[in-house]
């Protein structure tokens, strides 16, 4: 099928209203920064397992341009259940030493967790069970923080084989309208939830790819949509990369998602997304360039 543009009338246009500080992302396009304290991450393998390493990640992230940083104790992948205070005691830690110089989103799926690094300071929850647990809504809703729902279909951290849709973008849609609208009942306002499509979560690499290629249909949904697709897998079987050889897959993805609606990017590799985001904005006339030399002075005066 051909995608038809969208005008940029027809995204979101609105203003993430988050503890620590707004987000206006009506012409702009916000880095998430990712920090795993998990000695198991797909990417990084736990090198920002130990805390100053993570908090370092942080600090890192913030000086490349990172406007979020997330920080997860838990992989998404299939695995034996974290005990819910060692979950606690890896992410709260980071929470507290980032949380003043940056928004920080926590990835958990258990409501304890979320209310445990609220209290120190979390701006916003990364739900990739898509309030799996409505409880979870609750304890946003009472801690004032936002949230990103994100869809996926199997139960926390369990297999979900061979996933099949009858049409994978209405499914999305359809699911994610759903979970908005039990966070809306649960208390928190429309200006704090932001939806993610799921990029790999129980999905197939060709289902990936088409939710993508039609991500721009999300926009209907009227909130801001955030992509996580950075070093994924569908990223690696499309052009049969190694983990470590992604990233210029990862950024050509992200830049058709902005094009196509996504005003939030999670990232690995935050300076070089920054960059690309930073360039897309200017080619859209949303931001001046830092510099205008370039054939800008009279002849002689150079």
């Amino acid at each position: 099928m051909t995608l038809a543009p969208h005008s940029t009338s027809a995204l979101f246009t609105g203003v993430l209203d988050l503890p620590g500080g707004a987000l206006d992302l009506s012409q702009h396009v916000a880095v998430m920064a990712i920090v795993n304290r998990t000695p198991d991450s797909f990417y990084d393998r736990g090198a920002t397992f130990a805390l100053d390493a993570a908090v370092a990640a942080g600090v890192a992230a913030v000086e490349a341009g990172a406007e979020i940083v997330d920080v997860g104790g838990v992989k998404f992948a299939p695995g034996p259940p974290l005990p819910v205070e060692e979950e606690i005691a890896r992410v709260v830690p980071v929470v507290r030493e980032l949380a003043p110089i940056v928004r920080v989103s926590v990835d958990t799926f258990q409501p304890e967790v979320a209310r445990a690094a609220i209290a120190a300071g979390a701006a916003i929850i990364n739900d990739t069970t898509g309030l799996h647990d409505p409880a979870m809504a609750d304890v946003i809703a009472e801690g004032g923080a936002g949230v990103v729902i994100a869809h996926s279909l199997a139960a926390p951290r369990t297999p979900h084989p061979l996933p099949r849709y009858d049409d994978v973008i209405g499914d999305i849609a359809g699911f994610l309208a759903t979970r908005r609208e039990l966070a809306r009942e649960r208390g928190v306002p429309d200006e704090r939830i932001v939806l993610d499509p799921g990029h790999d979560l129980n999905k197939s690499t060709r289902q990936t790819l088409e939710l993508t290629r039609r991500l721009g249909e999300l926009a209907g949904l009227g909130a801001p949509l955030l992509v996580a697709l950075s070093n994924k897998d569908f990223v690696g079987e499309t052009l049969d990369r190694a983990r470590g050889e992604r990233l210029s897959g990862s950024l050509a993805a992200a830049v058709f998602c902005v094009l196509h609606g996504a005003r939030i990017v999670r990232a690995h590799n935050v300076r070089e997304t920054v960059d690309a985001m930073r360039m897309v904005e200017a080619i859209l006339g949303w931001r001046e360039p830092v510099l205008e030399l370039h054939n800008a002075r009279a002849e002689g005066n150079a």
